[in-house]
């Protein structure tokens, strides 16, 4: 029995799509999108009045697991982006043990099929043990289906040994995903270096401690061959430098996170460690950079750096608290809340960068709705106000400095391979795009 999502407004950037029709899903795939299709015969979601989107598509997230499921676990972390219209994830290696080889991708692969309700794709380090001095084994990883390479928490400070994986990464396609960050700047860092942190008498980072390894990374790649992307940039001269690579013909994408792109160091109210991530909220003028970049189309791609930790935590004063701030629950109305609605980008825009470009950049065969390819499916309601509320995360992380913050953009279902993983309850559910209407048995 397939599902027809009925008189939504589809927005597919592989198809260029803007348009009421309907999507018919039959056997995992994408059958048919057009107008009239049939209701005989199938489930159906009444879509009128929402958005239909290819499923999202996070190329950032900290699942914790193994070493550190306390924070957060494959389980939890999945429940959380189906939450969120996330159907494929990236998860980051700096667990415990790091996932640095063959056998640990393995492991988390097989975690994955038991309990992941998302297509997850999980990144491999680039050094062994991510301990900066000897490149993992990037060909037989990438042998085994792992799609990018990642020191995400801190950077390969040994340019050379950099440039070596860079170039085994290249040789065999694979995507190098840069945390830039000179730790020999950071100093003991907590906040953005501005009056804000002086203010909250904490150390500052400056924006160079990103600066200075965009610059260096940027130069390798266009030495190696090797694709890069940019994670989670802050900073006005990370996206003037991503722009100037591309001007020369580099294979350079950049992302931007939900958080870098609502908040800068002045929405800082106190000592808050759930304002502190890495990197920090940066100056108003970084803020409106990072924007600026999204809507000229420097910036391709919005990740949400989901890091979540336990309340205990994040309790602790800013210096003390570790970095990080979930995400996957609360991306997309954000995006739709800053961005969409405020002008800075079109509705189908923000699916490119959520959805069909993270994608095309992982080179996995996602984030579209073209007939034959998986009923990957995110259907939203623009229209549905809500307020972000922590306690219903599903997540074990709560930490994020919009708890009570007003948005609009709710996601009333997730679909992954034709099944629905989430759909909003129906308590809340107001909107008509919440009917579901069983089989029709004429």
């Amino acid at each position: 029995m397939g599902i027809l999502i009925k008189g939504g407004r589809v927005l597919d950037p592989a198809s260029g799509k803007d348009g009421i029709y309907d999507v018919l899903v039959e056997d995992g795939l994408i059958a048919a999108v057009g107008g009239g299709i049939s209701e005989s015969g199938h489930d159906v979601i009444d879509a009128s009045g929402c958005f239909v989107m290819p499923g999202l598509v996070d190329l950032h997230v900290h699942f914790r697991e193994p070493g550190f499921e306390y924070k957060e676990t494959v389980k939890t972390g999945a429940a959380a982006a189906a939450r969120g219209g996330v159907t494929s994830v990236f998860p980051m290696p700096n667990t415990n043990p790091p996932v640095d080889g063959v056998a640990m991708i393995e492991k988390i692969n097989g975690i994955a099929a038991r309990d992941s309700v998302v297509n997850l794709y999980q990144v491999a380090a680039v050094t062994l043990g991510q301990k900066g001095e000897t490149p993992t084994d990037i060909a037989a990883l990438r042998k085994a289906g792992v799609a990018a390479i990642s020191e995400d928490g801190k950077s390969v400070m040994n340019s050379a040994v950099y440039r070596e994986a860079m170039r085994q990464a290249a040789e065999c396609g694979m995507l190098v995903m840069a945390h830039c960050e000179d730790k020999n700047l950071v100093n003991g860092g907590s906040l953005n270096e501005s009056e804000k942190s002086k203010s909250l008498g904490v150390r500052g980072i400056t924006n160079a401690v990103e600066d200075v390894i965009t610059a260096r990374d940027i130069l390798l790649a266009k030495e190696t061959g090797c694709r890069l992307h940019l994670c989670h940039c802050s900073t006005a001269d990370s996206v003037r430098m991503i722009r100037d690579a591309k001007a020369d013909g580099l294979s350079v994408s950049g992302e931007v996170c939900p958080h870098h792109f609502t908040l800068c160091d002045e929405d800082i109210p106190g000592d808050d460690a759930d304002y502190k991530m890495n990197p920090p909220l940066r100056s108003r003028a970084d803020m409106e950079a990072l924007r600026e970049g999204l809507r000229d189309g420097t910036m391709e791609v919005i990740s949400t750096d989901h890091a979540p930790h336990s309340e205990e935590e994040k309790a602790k004063p800013i210096s003390d608290a570790p970095f990080g701030i979930t995400g996957l629950e609360t991306g997309l109305c954000l995006a739709y809340t800053e961005l969409v609605l405020k002008g800075i980008l079109t509705p189908m825009q923000m699916v490119e960068k959520m959805s069909y470009n993270p994608a095309r950049i992982a080179g996995i065969d996602r984030g579209t709705l073209l007939p034959g390819k998986a009923a990957d499916i995110t259907i939203m309601n623009p229209e549905a106000e809500f307020v972000i509320d922590r306690r219903d995360f599903a997540s074990k992380g709560h930490n994020t400095p919009f708890d009570g913050r007003k948005v609009k953009g709710r996601v009333e279902y997730t679909l992954v391979g034709g099944r629905i993983i989430y759909r909003e309850s129906p308590v809340r559910r107001t909107a008509p795009c919440g009917n579901v209407k069983e089989k029709n048995n004429d």
